[in-house]
């Protein structure tokens, strides 16, 4: 059982990147990016990390959930909200 939670997360953490990879070109067209911190899957909970122009950028909150946000639950229906998490809270 345990065996089969790990790879379900797995499977979901894979998916989360995958999507993530598809959004990071259109970022980084505009001097951004965007990496996959960690998933909750118990909240649903998905923390990146903004990058680049995104960090200063008054319209990351817009990016982060119209953009990021609404294609990332579309995809991966485990995924309930996607925050933004500073580097310093990283470490």
């Amino acid at each position: 059982m345990i065996k089969r939670k790990i790879k379900v997360l797995a499977s979901t953490i894979d998916k989360i990147k995958s999507v993530l990879e598809q959004i990071r070109p259109s970022l980084q067209m505009d001097g951004g990016d965007v990496h996959f911190v960690n998933f909750d899957k118990k909240s649903g909970v998905l923390k990146v990390e903004l990058m680049g122009h995104c960090v200063h950028c008054p319209m990351s909150q817009i990016t982060l959930k119209q953009g990021i946000e609404a294609k990332i639950k579309k995809q991966v229906p485990w995924v309930k909200e996607v925050i933004a998490v500073p580097e310093c809270s990283l470490q």
